[in-house]
């Protein structure tokens, strides 16, 4: 079976700012396998691209790859937000 996660991440990393941000999860189920790329969320428009063609060029490569189990595969793109912690002083 391809590593579609390696695939993703050998997709994405060169294309944002901040490589090290990128993550994936996978989830299994009857009949998919469900990546969640998350990415900083100064990098989601270089993933997503105008119009989201980006996006779509990625998940018809990824789309392309044949899974054991005949399982279908999805890829949902996040943004991951970057919580500052804010002190107050009172």
């Amino acid at each position: 079976m391809p590593d579609i996660r390696e695939l993703i991440l050998a997709i994405v990393q060169p294309l944002v700012d901040f490589p090290d941000d990128v993550t994936i999860e996978v989830a299994e189920s009857d009949e998919y396998l469900e990546y969640t790329l998350r990415v900083n969320s100064e990098d989601i428009g270089r993933v997503i691209g105008k119009q989201g063609r980006v996006a779509r060029a990625i998940r018809t490569i990824v789309y392309s790859v044949s899974t054991k189990n005949q399982k279908r595969v999805r890829l949902s793109i996040e943004n991951k937000i970057r919580k500052k912690v804010q002190q107050f002083l009172l």
